[in-house]
């Protein structure tokens, strides 16, 4: 991947969390909305979207993709303080980029968001998003939290 590429992907992952957490939604619901037409259009046009705010591109996206509110709330009752959505963004894209065989990174894309791994990350009352990245990636790879 270029470092554009790169950087595409990362905004994505980012705009992912973002419009999950908006809509209270599983980030696999975001995911399989936008399909992966949709997550393609994203990343290409990911360059021009930087310039707007998170939030605008989020509407637009909840409006054009017809995706309702969840109940999926993971940060309300939470004792300390949650990552960012761009930190979460960032794991995701490091994962996909390590993860995926070159030009399957859509693809990849999708089988994270929409594996077990992407709610263990998302449940910030229990702080797995703060195990190193490589632990992360390998317990989807092996389809659980490994020990």
């Amino acid at each position: 991947m270029t470092e554009q590429e790169k950087n595409d992907l990362f905004y994505v992952c980012s705009l992912i969390e973002y419009t999950a957490r908006k809509t209270k939604n599983r980030r696999s619901a975001i995911v399989q909305a936008l399909g992966k037409d949709g997550i393609r259009k994203q990343l290409k046009d990911a360059s021009v979207n930087h310039c707007l705010s998170f939030e605008q591109v989020s509407d637009e996206l909840i409006e054009t993709y017809h995706i309702p509110g969840g109940d999926f709330d993971t940060i309300t009752g939470c004792k300390y303080s949650i990552p960012g959505y761009m930190d979460i963004g960032k794991l995701y894209a490091i994962m996909i980029q390590d993860c995926a065989k070159p030009g399957e990174e859509v693809e990849e894309l999708m089988k994270i968001f929409t594996s077990f791994i992407s709610d263990e990350i998302s449940d910030f009352r229990t702080g797995v998003y703060f195990e190193n990245p490589s632990y992360l990636e390998w317990s989807y790879r092996e389809g659980r939290l490994l020990d």
